[in-house]
């Protein structure tokens, strides 16, 4: 099994599921699941396409790709009027088209829901890895409030975890100025995911705006997120720690400790007790546990 067939097929249903097959004959009459060719001014962009920036050195090299062999691959389109269509997939292709100068294009039309077209749609670039995290997140969020999905129908239909469902919806809680610093590639979705450990927007701001001028890790950011908020609620990193002491903790323990915080960007203490003990990991508020959890992959 190749690369790819692995790869769609571990988007759960994938777009293969969602999309009936393409049929084995051309059907040149314009109805669902023809294909024929299409006058590229009869057809337009979805207005709530997932995807919203393309870039155009790339649509360039598609384009002379066009010229050179032509589109091989039909693009998938839903009638909207008489004449009229909506493309569900393969907006690159329809727009490199023009740019090669084409007048029509190869489509194949389906006879679908807005709200089944827009799924499509998602899983399509989903596939083809073609959505930044907060088109993906804004997708995730568009399908839960207009289409009356559910966070664990919708885990499955694109093949991710429930979890990573929540931790993309949670970017959503960014200020908007560090939402345009993840879609620009500024900033990863790590990093968002640890500027929401900050308790306010303002912070959240200065702190990405730090680390893509000093182009930080996300576990340097955080390390500062945590700082800051420490500094704010007047914990110190003493020998205490909410009452429980580290004097006459083993080194060995100590180190654990450590790591075990580092590992889940969490205090986390050790209590021994010979033969058992226990280990203790805070969180601030719902949000951190949530990444915590992920971080475990629970």
């Amino acid at each position: 099994m190749s690369a790819e067939r692995k790869g769609r097929r571990a988007l759960g249903r994938g777009l293969e599921a969602l999309l009936p097959a393409r049929p084995a004959s051309v059907d040149r009459k314009v109805g669902p699941q023809a294909v024929f060719t299409c006058a590229i001014e009869r057809i337009a962009p979805r207005r709530d396409q997932p995807r919203r920036s393309y870039d155009s050195e790339a649509l360039d090299e598609l384009a002379a790709t066009i010229v050179e062999h032509g589109i091989i691959q039909p693009i998938v389109v839903r009638r909207v009027g008489d004449d009229d269509y909506e493309i569900i997939a393969g907006e690159r292709r329809w727009r490199a088209a023009q740019r090669a100068g084409h007048k029509e294009v190869p489509v194949v039309v389906k006879d679908v829901t807005p709200e089944k077209a827009f799924e499509m749609a998602l899983v399509e670039n989903l596939q083809r890895e073609d959505l930044n995290p907060m088109e993906v997140a804004e997708a995730y969020q568009r399908l839960l409030e207009d289409h009356g999905s559910t966070q664990t129908a919708l885990a499955q239909a694109v093949g991710k975890s429930r979890v990573a469902v929540t931790n993309s919806l949670r970017l959503l809680k960014l200020p908007e100025k560090v939402r345009a610093l993840v879609r620009s590639s500024a900033l990863s979705e790590g990093h968002g995911r640890a500027l929401l450990g900050a308790t306010d927007e303002a912070t959240m701001l200065a702190v990405a705006l730090k680390a893509t001028r000093g182009r930080l890790s996300v576990r340097r950011v955080e390390q500062l997120v945590r700082r800051i908020r420490r500094g704010k609620t007047g914990e110190q990193d003493s020998g205490k720690d909410g009452g429980h002491t580290t004097a006459g903790k083993s080194a060995g323990v100590r180190d654990l400790e450590l790591r075990l915080t580092r590992r889940f960007g969490a205090k986390t203490t050790i209590e021994h007790r010979d033969p058992g003990g226990t280990v203790v990991v805070r969180y601030a508020d719902l949000d951190e546990l949530d990444r915590i959890i992920a971080t475990l992959e629970v």
